[in-house]
């Protein structure tokens, strides 16, 4: 973890690409490349345990792409500073994936919502009870 709350992953592991970013930014947008994506493979890191690993796995399963997670970023025009956006995401969206799920506390409905739904049950029974067609 580092002093923001979030993993710190290592540079080593990360995979970069760029292109150019579409959206305002005049001549400046045709010529550089700001656009950033950044690929991860969850798989191969060294800086997670196995049992983090199997954690994280479950819990970005529809991020996953052949273990490897990636995380664009287009939202300034300079390739440094969507680099930087692109690697915090990435660090929080692991980080929060590893956070350990909350024991559910088993809880009894309470009396009074219980007659309710009884309540509610009876009403709904009556009406459609009320709209057979009396064979006499």
């Amino acid at each position: 973890m580092s002093q923001h709350g979030r993993m710190h992953l290592p540079d080593s592991e990360m995979s970069w690409r760029f292109s150019r970013s579409s959206g305002a930014g005049g001549q400046h947008v045709n010529t550089t490349d700001t656009r950033v994506e950044l690929s991860w493979s969850l798989d191969a890191t060294s800086a997670l345990t196995d049992a983090q690993k199997e954690l994280a796995a479950r819990r970005l399963r529809s991020r996953l792409v052949d273990g490897t997670i990636t995380v664009v970023s287009s939202r300034y025009r300079s390739q440094h500073r969507n680099r930087e956006a692109a690697r915090v995401r990435l660090e929080e969206l692991v980080t929060q994936a590893l956070v350990p799920p909350k024991p559910r506390r088993a809880t009894r409905p309470t009396r009074a919502s219980v007659e309710r739904r009884l309540g509610a049950k009876k009403r709904r029974g009556d009406v459609k009870k009320s709209r057979r067609a009396r064979w006499d």
